[in-house]
């Protein structure tokens, strides 16, 4: 009997002499409707997390929204998000590129999306959270040497501004209600900051909606119909 029948999909593509997932870190979109992108654990950015840190490498993600992009098939894109945040520059990178897609796009935040998940939760055309997930807003940090420099504490609020600024173009919370919860005392114990479930991210305006998979589903179904008749 054929082994390549009990092999799943990554398998055959080994026993192809194809690339795999597990060596590239990449991986090829169904040519179905709708393309899910999934942005879980920490967001990698230009330095390598340790091998058993759960990450989404950046510069794996933006060539998987291009071929949703540019792909005829592809007609939706939903991006699946469970991440503790991770790195700025990269995560802005990502919310960015969905922002600027052409197709209509949604976000679904599943577990929690915190820190600089908070933009990418909001980058989408349409975004949804069920009710258990939570999501951290807090101030820009950042590790390693610090120089105690005027210029130190530039780039740091100039960099605050950025994200907050994208929030508050890609969602309907105020840039005023915005820094109150990234300033607020009375959340975290050892920073200052905002822990929300998914009704109060609703409440204040951050996501659009309370939903799960079925209704971002619907929803981008939906906006392919619109486009179809519209065409």
């Amino acid at each position: 009997m054929n082994r390549r029948a009990f092999l799943n999909p990554e398998e055959k593509k080994e026993a192809e002499g194809g690339p795999s997932l597990r060596e590239t870190g990449t991986q090829n979109l169904d040519e179905g409707p709708i393309a899910a992108i999934p942005i879980i654990g920490q967001i990698e950015g230009h330095s390598v997390l340790p091998p058993q840190a759960k990450t989404t490498k950046y510069e794996h993600v933006l060539p998987l929204l291009l071929q949703a992009e540019q792909s005829e098939k592809i007609k939706a894109v939903l991006l699946l998000l469970n991440t503790v945040g991770g790195d700025v520059e990269a995560g802005l990178a990502i919310a960015e590129m969905v922002a600027s897609l052409s197709k209509p796009s949604a976000s679904l935040v599943l577990g929690g999306s915190h820190s600089i998940g908070v933009p990418l939760a909001v980058c989408a055309g349409r975004s949804f959270m069920v009710p258990s997930a939570t999501m951290t807003i807090h101030p820009v940090r950042i590790s390693g040497m610090v120089i105690t420099a005027r210029q130190s504490f530039d780039y740091m609020r100039d960099m605050q501004a950025r994200v907050a600024k994208f929030i508050t173009e890609h969602s309907h919370i105020s840039t005023e209600r915005l820094y109150e919860l990234l300033l607020s005392r009375d959340e975290m114990a050892n920073d200052v900051g905002s822990i929300l479930d998914g009704k109060q991210a609703v409440e204040n305006g951050i996501i659009d909606e309370i939903g799960g998979l079925k209704e971002a589903l619907n929803h981008l179904r939906g906006e392919i119909q619109k486009g179809e008749k519209g065409a």
